[in-house]
């Protein structure tokens, strides 16, 4: 690394140099003894430069991070010799700070990035200018540093959650309508072969057969599991600006995206199921591959996280020919923007199989008080549009929750609304 002079160091140099001269000329030694002095200076702190480079690395923090804040440790290196160091943090080609610290061969800055997007990006770039003594000199900038992260999607809390019209297995948190164990009563039955001896009810007995010719026992409903599929629309990764709609320009930093929001939602609703005991699985619209299989427990969230996490738009997407196949009685859960007709289509085709199906609109809060007047022609005409796909929706009995509007309220409406008598619709 080459280390030359500053632009002050050489206006200083010069203005000594020319004092020197006037005093010189005009037989003012006082005037050149003034102009001496920073000569001196700039010779010797040029001769006292350090010869080596200056470095840079983004390390990974051991502090605990939060949801939206990203933490790093910038690594500093330098010679001997050098009077501080100058940093600069970029991210996305923006300027975000620049920071002048004194460096004794090895300093660590905590870095700290606030965020709301979720999924692979940079978490920021950062580079470093080596100043020697007296600031006569600065080094070239040391090559850049960036770290890649994968930001996984934050939840929310949800107090309730609708379930299928039907439930499957034999153990879960929920009742079905198969005797069983662990549930609500079901009835009282007098007792054949196959009841346990603990079932017997004494006081029934002994009310309808003082004898005891005849036992009876009580039968409970069986406890069962509800399994859900999450279906995410990642081909559309849209602001809330209409005008970056047309992939043109990226969508600002500062704003959340609706694959964000997707991403997001599907978590919380994933999160809301597998704390209640039940199987969740993920599958993308946009991906012709392998779904997550259907699971459970705290394991099962972080694969859903990790799953979500990575799905991102990849090129133009294949157009299917036909619907994912799913599990029989599973609530469908689809987050999209419903920009287009194929997951509205996808959607209805599940709900005319028997699945009941959620409708998730994860479109963020449009913003149109910036847009041209042929913009906001053509932001009304999709909007039109998209209003008519999502009550066609509707009208196919497909639930809606726009998760811009009180995602929580929605689904705990959907629950209770859906409530029958114990163990109704589960075989």
């Amino acid at each position: 690394m080459t280390w030359t002079r500053t632009r002050s160091a050489w206006a200083g140099v010069v203005a000594a140099a020319l004092l020197v001269l006037l005093g010189a000329a005009f037989g003012r030694p006082d005037v050149a003894v003034l102009g001496a002095a920073p000569v001196v200076a700039a010779v010797w702190d040029w001769w006292r430069r350090p010869t080596t480079d200056v470095t840079v690395a983004l390390e990974a923090s051991d502090a605990p991070s939060e949801p939206g804040v990203l933490l790093a440790d910038v690594v500093l290196r330098a010679p001997a010799g050098t009077a501080g160091v100058l940093v600069r943090v970029r991210r996305r080609h923006r300027e975000m700070s620049e920071v002048l610290v004194r460096v004794d061969g090895e300093r660590r800055l905590p870095l700290s990035v606030l965020t709301v997007r979720t999924g692979p990006q940079d978490l920021a770039e950062v580079d470093a200018l080596g100043i020697g003594p007296g600031a006569a000199s600065a080094s070239e900038p040391a090559e850049p540093a960036s770290r890649a992260v994968l930001v996984l999607p934050a939840t929310r809390p949800l107090d309730d959650v609708p379930l299928p019209p039907r439930l499957r297995g034999l153990t879960g948190a929920h009742e079905s309508r198969r005797p069983g164990e662990g549930g609500s009563l079901r009835d009282v039955h007098p007792f054949t072969p196959g009841d346990r001896l603990r079932r017997i009810d004494w006081r029934v007995t002994a009310r309808r057969a003082p004898d005891l010719h005849e036992l009876y026992v009580r039968r409970e409903h069986a406890q069962a599991e509800a399994v859900v599929m999450l279906v995410v629309d990642s081909r559309d990764d849209v602001g809330p600006d209409p005008a970056t709609w047309r992939g043109s320009e990226p969508p600002d930093a500062a704003d959340a995206t609706s694959l964000d929001v997707a991403r997001q939602s599907a978590a919380s609703v994933a999160e809301a199921f597998l704390g209640r005991g039940d199987r969740v699985g993920l599958d993308d619209l946009a991906a012709m591959r392998r779904p997550l299989p259907a699971g459970g427990g705290r394991r099962q969230l972080d694969r859903i996280r990790q799953a979500l996490a990575v799905t991102a738009p990849v090129g133009e997407p294949a157009r299917r020919v036909r619907a994912p196949q799913l599990p029989s009685g599973a609530l469908v859960v689809v987050f999209s923007t419903f920009l287009d007709d194929d997951a509205a289509a996808v959607a209805a085709s599940w709900r005319r199989a028997g699945h009941r199906v959620v409708a998730v609109d994860v479109l963020p809060r449009v913003r149109s008080s910036e847009l041209s007047e042929r913009q906001r022609i053509a932001l009304r005409i999709v909007t039109m549009s998209r209003e008519d796909r999502l009550a066609a929706l509707a009208d196919a009995d497909v639930e809606v929750v726009q998760w811009r509007d009180a995602p929580a309220v929605a689904l705990a409406r959907m629950a209770r609304r859906a409530q029958r008598r114990t163990g109704a619709g589960a075989r």
